[in-house]
């Protein structure tokens, strides 16, 4: 007689000792052990596609959701979910389309519209979720978020009370909520609150850290899981002039890997935007380790998931900051090559058309790029556009942009703040190449042609006294028309032009060749001196800061 098969010489199981292995599986999360465990029931299938994506398993997951097709069981959701998870976010919109509105589907809609930046969207869909009456930590946490990169961080305040949010330091212990925390100072940081947001961080690292070393990670761990807030802690001593210490806290997260990747992308970029101009070569370098080689032509990609991690809006300015900096270098074909890349995967922004037309413009091609800027068709918008990247704004090529966008918007009151709010940057500035001199000589030409003269007469003046002689004549100049005792005093100073020596000025004027003048009774008998310009071509240069806004790594399943 031959001898039984294994499989029928087992025991039968019955499908309650199967469910029951299931669930004892689970309650332990042995999820490998769960899909092993799970039997052909529609319910147990559900259970092995989640096993699947707890144990970070996504394909697998979506095998399984692919094998139960036959099934009557609809796991559209869980493919959503998988799709979501491998960054295929418009497939997994496409698929939730038509759905009933569960709480369920709604949250995952959040997360999807959320990674494709689709901020209104996202707060859209959590007011609805609204109607469900869900009390959960992480929904707060997400609505905060969303509103946050929205742009709408004036709305926090009033969400947190709608939402019954405590922000006490024991309450958000209790809650064991570091990130809710985090995201209120993501949101004081918006309006401009930099002290009252470093407190709230302060409280968020403090809570993480108990919260982790509860569970028994190491010190090393700890650093890791709260890279982010450290990053955003460095990002508002940065606000608030502690440059130094800021800039030693991003150089130890980069040497020492101790972070994420999205936040070791920001303490890379936060880095070269202090250094500025300085080291160039290097910041191109450091950005490049972010960016995946591909030999596909205008292809971009980021390494390590970041396509994932950062928002659209960091991506762009991650992807901008590059273009400037290849410019910075000379190296325009890169530069150009970089822009095609940029206009296919974010065709709708202004500011990725102004990128093109900066690339025009060192190429000397300026009416190539007049033409591309009128493409944006709107100078408001284009204003707006390029002043919601922060960490351009004191770079020659943005402000001057700027200044020219908002003369052409009737704004001169505007154009100025852009040309103070700059030079501000470049006094605080610990760059070699400080560019503080060319920003007030430009300044002071601007204002001279707006009628704010004796604004402009203080900006020639504080050059001159730093040692600029070339401004001298701007100086005398301007003050001869606010006050005549500062130009006679300044016009001693001025060099005595080569070859004029011992000629005679009244001879010189009756004669047929001269040219009569028609002066003011200030000026008469004085110099009459040309503007003092800004000399060379602007140096546009500029990084972005990459800074995380809300948390950016929304809580899923």
């Amino acid at each position: 007689m031959p001898p039984k098969s294994k499989a029928a010489a087992a025991e039968p199981v019955s499908v309650e000792d199967l469910f029951t292995s299931l669930h004892r599986h689970i309650q332990d999360k042995m999820f490998a052990q769960a899909v092993s465990a799970a039997p052909g029931d529609e319910d147990a299938v559900r259970c092995k596609v989640v096993a699947h994506i707890k144990s970070y398993k996504i394909g697998e997951a979506l095998a399984a959701v692919r094998a139960a097709e036959r099934l009557p069981v609809d796991l559209s959701y869980y493919k959503a979910y998988c799709y979501h998870k491998q960054n295929k976010q418009q497939e997994a919109l496409d698929l939730l389309r038509g759905q009933e509105e569960t709480a369920a589907i709604l949250q995952l809609q959040s997360q999807i519209l959320y990674r494709l930046g689709r901020m209104n969207d996202c707060i859209n869909n959590y007011e609805k979720l609204q109607k469900f009456k869900i009390d959960s930590m992480d929904l707060k946490i997400n609505i905060i978020a969303a509103l946050v990169a929205a742009g709408r961080a004036s709305e926090v305040q009033a969400a947190l009370k709608a939402q019954k949010v405590d922000l006490t330091t024991r309450a958000l212990r209790d809650a064991h909520s570091f990130e809710l925390a985090y995201n209120s100072a993501c949101s004081l940081i918006e309006n401009k609150k930099y002290s009252e947001s470093r407190e709230q961080l302060d409280l968020s690292k403090r809570i993480g850290k108990e919260e982790l070393m509860v569970e028994d990670y190491s010190e090393n761990d700890i650093e890791y899981e709260l890279a982010t807030v450290s990053a955003q802690l460095a990002y508002v001593q940065q606000l608030q002039g502690q440059s130094q210490e800021a800039m030693q806290t991003y150089i130890n997260m980069i040497n020492n890997k101790s972070a994420d990747p999205s936040s070791l992308a920001v303490a890379t970029t936060n880095l070269i935007s202090l250094r500025g101009t300085k080291d160039v070569e290097d910041s191109l370098e450091k950005l490049d380790r972010l960016i995946e080689k591909s030999t596909a032509p205008n292809h971009l990609q980021l390494i390590e998931n970041l396509d994932i991690k950062l928002s659209p809006r960091q991506k762009e300015a991650l992807y901008a900051a590059r273009v400037l900096l290849l410019l910075h270098t000379n190296k325009t074909d890169q530069a150009q090559d970089l822009v095609s890349g940029l206009l296919g995967m974010f065709r709708d922004r202004v500011s990725t058309v102004l990128l093109q037309a900066a690339v025009h413009v060192k190429e000397k091609k300026v009416q190539e790029a007049e033409e591309i800027a009128a493409k944006a068709n709107n100078f408001k918008l284009a204003a707006d556009s390029l002043s919601k990247i922060p960490d351009i704004q004191h770079m020659p090529a943005t402000v001057a942009t700027l200044v020219a966008l908002k003369e052409g918007l009737g704004d001169s009151k505007s154009a100025a703040s852009v040309l103070d709010s700059a030079m501000q940057w470049w006094k605080n500035s610990i760059t070699e190449d400080n560019k503080l001199d060319v920003f007030m000589r430009e300044a002071a030409r601007f204002k001279l042609s707006h009628g704010r003269d004796e604004e402009a007469c203080l900006l020639y003046e504080e050059l001159v006294k730093s040692g600029n002689i070339e401004a001298l004549a701007g100086l005398v100049a301007t003050s001869a028309r606010t006050n005549i005792e500062k130009a006679e005093q300044y016009e001693k100073k001025l060099k005595p032009l080569a070859g004029l020596k011992g000629v005679n000025v009244e001879a010189l004027e009756k004669t047929s060749g001269a040219r009569h003048v028609e002066e003011s009774k200030d000026m008469k008998g004085r110099h009459r001196i040309l503007r003092d310009g800004c000399p060379g071509e602007s140096d546009p240069v500029t990084v972005q800061r990459g800074r995380i806004r809300g948390l950016r790594v929304l809580r899923e399943l």
